[in-house]
């Protein structure tokens, strides 16, 4: 493995895209946003509507990066097994916002296995100003570089940004290596006392593999933004093997 993003694509690379899971974070969508990216770079992109693929220890063995969108939803056992084994054994694991981290929320492997793991969104208005909507948790928040990211292939060149989105506040361990955070500020009706600084970005090696989270990424338009679309195609480059 190199420690840089290619320059030119990489033809023979096998690509391996897992969707499914809560209907509004858009996984057909939101992934459907990248498979040309990785055609355009020399992958060929397998698509799969559910998790039983990563019990086929033959397919797993041939994939050298699984971009994952599966918002909560529930994985067996030996699914959840030969996905761990295929990224110990090189292969890179990628994705964004709840379609990484908050995946099967039953199994404590898979937070390990991740590094992080979704614990709230933070309303942007008081209890009686709210819909039900969405858009109830979309606040105006600033990514913060971390400064780990000026030389690293994901994030060089990039510098603090703004989005209007949901923002992630996650709970992690100190395997990860942060290139971006996101403080989640003190609300009045909130329990917390104090502002929360989080990971929003940061990459994981197990094993052989690496594995890159991008939490920003809620909808589709989130992911065009420029900001968070160079992270996220980077990042997959990145992680791949």
């Amino acid at each position: 493995m190199h420690d840089d993003v290619p320059d030119s694509p990489t033809p023979g690379r096998s690509a391996l895209v897992v969707r499914g899971g809560w209907d509004g974070h858009q996984p057909v969508e939101a992934t459907d946003l990248f498979i040309p990216y990785l055609r355009d770079n020399g992958f060929d992109v397998r698509v799969e509507e559910s998790t039983a693929v990563y019990a086929d220890a033959q397919v797993m063995a041939g994939v050298d990066l699984v971009v994952q969108c599966m918002t909560m939803s529930t994985i067996e056992r030996e699914e959840l097994a030969g996905l761990i084994a295929a990224v110990e054994a090189g292969t890179g694991l990628a994705g964004w916002h709840g379609g990484i981290a908050d995946s099967y929320r039953n199994s404590a492997d898979y937070l390990q296995l991740i590094g992080g793991q979704f614990a709230h969104h933070a309303a942007a208005m008081g209890p009686d100003e709210r819909t039900g909507e969405q858009s109830d948790n979309y606040v105006r928040h600033r990514i913060e570089l971390t400064p780990a990211a000026a030389e690293h292939p994901i994030t060089a060149g990039l510098s603090d940004f703004e989005l209007t989105t949901e923002q992630y506040w996650v709970l992690t361990d100190d395997l990860n290596d942060v290139l971006a955070t996101t403080t989640t500020d003190v609300r009045p009706w909130g329990p917390w006392n104090r502002p929360i600084t989080c990971p929003a970005v940061w990459t994981r090696q197990w094993g052989q593999g690496r594995i890159m989270v991008c939490t920003p990424g809620h909808r589709v338009e989130v992911l065009e933004d420029p900001n968070v679309r160079t992270i996220v195609e980077r990042g997959l480059l990145w992680a791949a093997r």
